[in-house]
């Protein structure tokens, strides 16, 4: 099935906005039709001019009861036919059974000419009960919504694979979570939210046809170019598995921890999906756990291209059937670790502004992560300052001096840079340039966040519109803004996150 044509243009108001849902051709199974559930009292928080760029809305439809109306789920839109997905999956390597948008309603998808496959499915989390709720209220607080806006929008700026984030309307209605908060909805946007678990749905409930439907789905809608292949189903598990091996190395080089790699957060796509208890490396520590609720540190920043690799198991063993030998499996799946590395690899030489590979690279790196950690320096500003680093001028570097603890640690290492910098010439100002395209300045620091969300919680949005503004352009120096790409403060060490939301 492909996209319908729908009619785009730049500016255009809500009412205007059209939307197809061919995730609504699918049989009755994958999916319950029903209406998001009213949002008492609801009130923009935040909008995000840049993700209604990419559909064509006008970001004046922001200040629109329409608009505040449709994306709280108080109303349907004319073209809309919301629906809540079933999928199924393993949560901290456990087999969790069917799960499903137990709080999301998708209301359909809106052309995106300058996106893969020309649309973009837009969702509202935390828009009620649906079937797929279990135990759950089908809420999503203030506090996670701000959390994945603000961080959906962050990770595009750095420009890893993610899904986007249009908007965020609060509510002064409260859910009990560790303690009442108030509710809100975020409207989230991806080419497609079929995730790992959409398939081991179909697979641990033994209806073959059905995976094979789905897998068909995913193909014509997100893959066209793999059905001519001889085995597509074949093609689709290796493309897929090549995408989340480099997405996982695109976190690490920026020390994003997505905090619950559950099967059922996999996005089919190879891009990052359903932001919860993330957090972004401060003092170096590939141990560090930002997930509160993850004890036994399963989704550690040192362990997600494991784990990355064990979902795209998860996803082969649920193909099975589809691809017909365990043998062509393991063949499609064995991309996995090759594709890791070599993105890992010239991430890892792009942060350290080096032009070729030379002997003793991976020395050189192994020897610096571990004075990082060793002195549990700020990984964001060290890599930051680095390409301030003047090759034939050690006096100079004072500011990268002043982030470790054991100083003649690094400055042993900085000798052995050096050499390597002389050795193919580099040049300083070049190197800089090229080192602050891949080293963000600005990242979205845990505190950052909550010091916006606890502003928000008084009506207060500017913060969150600032922080949106500064991260979406990372990289640039914006001296203005210096102040949000400095140290933590202490009472920053006190901030946990968890899967409660």
């Amino acid at each position: 099935m492909n996209s319908p044509e729908l009619p785009f243009t730049a500016r255009q108001r809500l009412s205007e906005l059209a939307l197809g849902n061919t995730f609504a051709d699918l049989p009755p199974s994958f999916y319950t039709l029903l209406n998001p559930t009213p949002l008492p009292s609801p009130y923009l928080v935040c909008g995000s001019e840049a993700a209604a760029a990419l559909i064509g809305l006008d970001p004046d439809e922001f200040s629109s009861e329409d608009f505040l109306q449709v994306f709280s789920g108080n109303a349907v839109h004319a073209h809309s036919k919301p629906l809540a997905a079933v999928y199924s999956g393993h949560q901290f390597g456990v087999w969790a059974g069917q799960l499903g948008d137990g709080r999301a309603i998708l209301l359909g998808e809106a052309k995106a000419p300058s996106e893969p496959g020309g649309s973009l499915e837009l969702q509202l989390k935390g828009s009620g009960k649906t079937p797929y709720s279990r135990m759950g209220d089908g809420r999503a607080v203030l506090r996670s919504s701000i959390r994945e806006f603000l961080c959906s929008e962050a990770m595009a700026g750095l420009g890893i694979p993610t899904s986007r984030a249009l908007c965020v309307i609060g509510s002064d209605s409260r859910v009990m979570r560790e303690m009442p908060e108030s509710t809100a909805v975020v409207t989230r946007m991806a080419q497609s939210f079929v995730r790992f678990g959409s398939f081991e749905h179909w697979f641990y409930h033994q209806h073959p046809e059905s995976l094979k439907t789905l897998a068909d789905y995913v193909l014509a809608q997100s893959y066209p170019e793999l059905r001519d292949e001889p085995h597509p189903y074949k093609a689709l598990l290796r493309e897929v598995t090549r995408r989340t091996a480099e997405l996982v190395a695109q976190w690490q080089a920026v020390g994003f921890m997505h905090g619950v790699l559950n099967t059922d957060n996999m996005s089919i796509l190879g891009i990052t999906l359903d932001y919860g208890p993330f957090g972004f490396m401060e003092a170096y520590d590939p141990a560090h756990i930002c997930n509160h609720t993850d004890q036994q540190g399963r989704y550690s920043y040192r362990m997600q291209p494991r784990i990355g690799e064990w979902n795209c198991y998860a996803l082969g063993q649920a193909m099975v059937s589809l691809i017909g030998d365990v043998d062509e499996v393991h063949q499609a799946l064995s991309i996995y670790k090759p594709a890791f590395d070599a993105r890992m690899a010239a991430l890892w030489q792009g942060k350290l502004g080096l032009r070729g590979v030379m002997e003793g690279d991976e020395a050189l790196l192994e020897r610096l992560l571990e004075i990082l950690a060793t002195n549990r320096v700020d990984f964001p500003l060290f890599f930051r300052r680095l390409s301030d680093l003047k090759r034939d001028d050690p006096g100079a570097d004072t500011p990268l001096r002043d982030l470790f603890m054991d100083r003649p640690a690094f400055d042993a290492w900085s000798v052995e840079y050096r050499l390597r910098l002389r050795q193919e010439h580099s040049n300083d100002t070049a190197r800089k340039l090229s080192m602050d395209r891949v080293n963000p300045k600005y990242v979205l620091r845990n505190y950052l966040a909550q010091t916006a969300i606890e502003k928000a919680q008084q009506k207060d949005f500017s913060e969150v519109q600032r922080l949106l503004k500064i991260l979406q352009h990372p990289y640039d120096e914006q001296p203005e803004h210096d102040d949000y790409a400095t140290l933590p403060p202490d009472w920053a060490a006190n901030i946990e996150v968890s899967c409660s939301s």
